[in-house]
Order: structure tokens, then sequence, then C-alpha cells
């Protein structure tokens, strides 16, 4: 009974955070989608070219059960998985990720808590794992990668949330108001330079 709570739990927040991500490409340029946003290269198209080929990877290869999509083996990784080449358009790439969460889902479903896996890349001894510590796992992946996201889109055009019926008509002045309030703490907290 419990593992049927926490199976169903945990997989419905994975779906949760999947359509989070997807959202944040909604409205934007190719251009937006895709650019650098941060000193490392981080982009939202690339963010769910990533998170799809890291679902595809520990629910397919972990547990013996490929994805069907071709995916470099994971030795040979180069970061490529991080953006998305000019070749590659945006309905490609969520096409794929749509795909892994299909092949995902089976797994999820068709395998108890307890089923084993191995992880060939965590070092020892963690490599021999189950399909629960894999979906705590994937899930930490696609929440926190969710939130990159949010961050990057804020920075983009000022959107913010997790679903679009949750989001609110952004309040220009309010927000500055907010955010100058919270800058005049800081500084009156921080330490005067003699």
């Amino acid at each position: 009974m419990i593992d049927d709570f926490a199976k169903d739990n945990l997989h419905g927040r994975l779906r949760r955070d999947r359509e989070a991500l997807l959202w944040k490409l909604d409205g934007l340029s190719e251009y937006d989608a895709r650019r650098p946003l941060t000193a490392t290269g981080t982009n939202l198209l690339g963010l769910v070219k990533h998170v799809a080929s890291v679902e595809a990877r520990y629910f397919g290869e972990v547990f013996d059960r490929p994805s069907p999509e071709p995916l470099p083996r994971w030795q040979d990784s180069d970061g490529s998985d991080l953006w998305a080449t000019e070749d590659e358009t945006r309905d490609q790439i969520i096409g794929f990720y749509r795909r892994t969460w299909e092949h995902s889902d089976a797994t999820i479903v068709e395998l108890p808590l307890d089923a084993p896996g191995h992880v060939p890349w965590w070092p020892e001894p963690y490599p021999n794992t189950n399909l629960f510590a894999v979906m705590v796992h994937v899930l930490g992946e696609s929440n926190r990668h969710a939130g990159h996201a949010d961050i990057l889109r804020e920075g983009l055009d000022g959107r913010t949330g997790m679903r679009p019926e949750h989001e609110k008509q952004i309040d220009e002045e309010a927000r500055a108001a907010y955010r100058a309030k919270i800058e005049q703490v800081a500084r009156a907290a921080a330490p005067m330079k003699a």
C-alpha cells in the first residue's frame, strides 16, 4: 500500500516538473530559447535536452530497458546534451523529451519500487540501486533544472511560476519596489567599510 502511494506521488511530481520545464519555452524566440544565459552557457532549450537525456538513461539503461532514442555512450559524454545544435529544432528536442517520458513512464509503471537497477556512472559502493532511489534522484534532477529554467526565464522577460494557470500579471512597479526593499535591507545588514 505504501509503495503504491510513494510511487504514485513521486511519479506525479515528476510529471509536474516535466511540464513546468517545458512551459518555460512557451512564447520565446528561437534565439532566447537557445542563447547562453549564464557564464557557463546554461540555456533553456539545453536544459530540456539535458533532462531528457538524464531521464532516458536512468529509466532506460539502469534497468536494462534501453531508450529507443539514440544516445551516445555515457562514457563519451562531452556536454553536448546541454545545448541545442543549429541542426536540432525545438520541436525535435521537445519531441525527444516527450518520447522519453513515455519510455520512462512505462518503466515506472511496470517495475516495483524495489526493482534492482545498476548505475555504472555512480561510484562504488552506490551503483547497485533500485527504482525508488532512481525515481528520487531523477525527480531531484528535474526539479533542480526546472528551478534553473524558472530563474533564466524570469531574467529574460520577467515571467515566473510553475504552471500557466498560476501565472500572475507582471506589475513592474510593485516588483521594483519589492526588490528595492530587499536591496535596502541587504545594504543595511552589510558591515560598513572603514
